[in-house]
């Protein structure tokens, strides 16, 4: 059975009569929404459809947290305005100009564009905009309800606080008893500068009223029941609106679903303040991002959004990237070659289903990818990314390639990859590149031995002189080593041989030591084209003789250091049992990426040797993901784990701090093994 119907059947179990059941999906509009972002939708999506299975009625509700306060401006933004929107930070999203001004708003802006995506999808959002419905005054009466139960919110959020064990029993109460007099579960935005950077400072008696103070230095006076520019803080807002909409399932990352986060603060909340059962909730693993290489880098500005994604997957994949994964697991969007292996996959699926060999679970997931109006067609994206490469993409060439090599794909049935084949190769894999030399490689050619030399003569007389089927072309091009050398069929010398012929083939014609299967591309491709590759019979021509000029490497920019800190003076003397009391273990980054929600800090997979790690280090402005995968590091193994931006970070690794070289993680040799210990 499916994960999403494994939750379908828990939603009627508890409530089997229900006339029909929501399941929920909220996104901030805070910038571009990330693909990460899109587990949110296409979660509940799949429940939805797998209790449309069942024979139920159920909905995808989307809202819109536009109403949400601005707490950074991002890099693409900051791109386009600099510093000038730092006055913005505290207000609504729904309050901001749209930077590029071709929306009404902020987040207009990048709502439409995660909409424009959903769209390939075929998926349409049943959508809420959060800032419309509390400026209307739909949810006057619950925010009027948690104020009136202020006292029990501050309680229960409390509750969950861990506690500062330093303090005394008094210290504490008297902590607890000044911050619940002056807790509000709802800011007000202020009329003058529009952030919520407000104070309230007094409630009216039935709590309908307050005096607030704003940073700006405006006082004012707010009436509940008629003003509405207000918004109940998150732990309090979540649960209202489950009861507002009547919500039955809704998802959230791992950071939400922890013993402390914010799904167990609002299901005490839902049931206590509100009086509703909290929905059923699903936690799901964040999406991991594999071989960001090539002009395909964080510093390339592509933000890694759906419609990003789309240039390199088909909707199809996408969808079933998630649907086959069980939320609680991860997995990663490739930009490496594993996208070849996951084309692979997908394809594999899709025609055991359409040939019905298929299980019931195949069969679901490839439900659950499908979309309205499309019919993959199952061309190798690996064939079309190495013949695509060789004929420039030229579409009757490749046509005519596929035709050659026994596989006549037309351009109608592998149109819909050809652009993302091509967009891979140019943006993430230009180190794939096949293309045919200019000119003949001598250099290459005088390392040969006279064998080596032989055999691509006999090559080139074969296929200047010879009609040849596919099959005769293969027959030979492994035959030329075998009757050179005289070896046996069976030898393992003569796949050495072999493996050696092939690689110099490769060298001669595109300059690399591996390309497309041999006798494919020489078969696929005009022989014209190539055939002067291989022919050494006549001199060395002035155009060859001719140094190529040397690429000029860029130039990475570098950063402008100061002066060195002072030193600072040693610490205090300690002994060797204290030392002894830090451990210090060598980790191998396995994997890095970005946190969404911090400005400053990576997230760094760790291999200790054991179990495995994961810490949190704000080193973003020093290092690029792509820069740690692999490398070796020294790590405090025995830190206490802290929450750091929603990760808890398992350890802290070592690095040097200063003023004339930024900061500089300590490597270690590659040769020591992962979880030695640093004494």
């Amino acid at each position: 059975m499916h994960w999403s119907e494994k939750i379908a059947q828990e939603i009627i179990r508890r409530d089997p009569d229900k006339a029909e059941y929501v399941c929920a999906a909220g996104i901030s509009p805070s910038g571009s929404v990330h693909i990460g972002n899109f587990r949110d939708v296409a979660t509940p999506l799949f429940v939805v459809k797998s209790l449309q299975k069942m024979g139920k009625k159920a909905r995808l509700l989307f809202s819109w947290d536009e109403f949400d306060r601005c707490r950074k401006i991002p890099a693409n933004v900051r791109a386009v305005v600099g510093d000038s929107y730092d006055k913005y930070i505290g207000c609504p999203y729904v309050d901001i100009p749209d930077p590029w001004g071709c929306h009404e708003n902020y987040a207009k802006h990048f709502e439409a564009e995660f909409l424009d995506a959903m769209a390939q999808f075929g998926i349409e959002l049943d959508c809420r905009y959060q800032a419309d419905l509390y400026r209307s005054g739909a949810y006057t009466e619950d925010i009027l309800e948690a104020i009136a139960k202020r006292g029990e919110i501050f309680e229960i959020l409390d509750a969950f606080k861990t506690k500062d064990t330093s303090k005394s029993e008094e210290e504490l109460k008297a902590e607890h008893d000044a911050e619940k007099a002056v807790y509000s579960p709802v800011s007000i935005f202020c009329p003058e500068c529009h952030t919520d950077f407000t104070t309230i400072e007094s409630f009216s008696e039935d709590g309908t009223e307050a005096d607030y103070v704003c940073r700006c230095g405006h006082h004012g006076h707010f009436h509940f029941k008629t003003d509405h520019n207000c918004k109940l803080a998150w732990k309090v807002d979540w649960p209202m609106r489950w009861r507002y909409e009547k919500v039955d399932f809704e998802p959230g990352g791992k950071d939400h679903a922890a013993p402390t986060g914010s799904y167990n603060n609002a299901k005490v909340i839902s049931k206590k303040i509100f009086g509703y059962e909290a929905p059923l909730f699903q936690g799901y693993e964040f999406i991991g991002i594999r071989g960001t290489t090539g002009k395909m880098s964080s510093s390339s500005g592509l933000n890694l959004t759906p419609d990003t994604l789309l240039k390199l997957y088909q909707p199809e994949i996408i969808l079933w990237l998630y649907a086959k994964t069980e939320p609680t697991h991860a997995f990663d969007f490739c930009f490496d070659d594993g996208i070849l292996k996951q084309y692979f996959e997908f394809d594999r699926m899709l025609t055991a289903v359409r040939e019905g060999k298929a299980d019931e679970l195949m069969q679901t997931v490839m439900a659950l990818s499908a979309v309205e109006g499309r019919e993959p067609v199952t061309v190798p994206m690996s064939l079309i990314v190495q013949m695509g490469s060789v004929v420039d993409f030229n579409v009757p060439m490749l046509e005519t390639v596929f035709e050659k090599i026994g596989t006549p794909y037309r351009y109608e049935q592998f149109a819909d990859r050809l652009d993302r084949a091509k967009f891979w190769l140019e943006q993430c894999a230009p180190d794939q590149v096949n293309r045919l030399n200019t000119y003949r490689n001598w250099e290459v050619y005088n390392e040969l031995t006279d064998e080596e030399k032989e055999e691509v003569h006999r090559l080139h007389d074969y296929l200047a002189t010879q009609e040849y089927t596919l099959d005769e072309l293969n027959t030979v091009i492994y035959a030329i080593p075998a009757e050179l050398f005289g070896l046996s069929r069976d030898s393992k010398e003569l796949k050495e041989k072999q493996s050696a012929f092939f690689r110099n083939v490769y060298r001669l014609l595109i300059g690399k030591e591996k390309g497309p299967r041999l006798y494919l591309f020489l078969y696929a491709i005009e022989k014209e084209r190539y055939l002067n590759l291989l022919d050494f019979s006549y001199p060395m021509t002035e155009e060859e003789a001719k140094k190529p000029e040397e690429e000029v490497a860029p130039v990475k920019e570098e950063k402008v250091y100061g002066d060195p800190d002072p030193v600072a003076p040693v610490k205090p003397e300690i002994d060797i049992d204290a030392f002894g009391t830090l451990d210090l273990r060598v980790c191998k980054v396995v994997k890095c990426a970005e946190i969404r929600k911090s400005a400053n800090c990576l997230k760094l997979t760790l291999d200790d040797g054991l179990e495995g790690r994961t810490i949190v280090s704000s080193i973003k402005h020093d290092y690029a993901p792509e820069e740690l995968i692999g490398k070796k590091i020294i790590v405090v193994a025995n830190l206490k784990p802290t929450r750091i931006t929603g990760v808890t970070s398992e350890g802290m690794l070592l690095a040097g701090t200063n003023n004339a070289c930024g900061c500089k993680v300590i490597f270690v040799d590659d040769a020591i093994p992962v979880g030695t210990q640093i004494k």
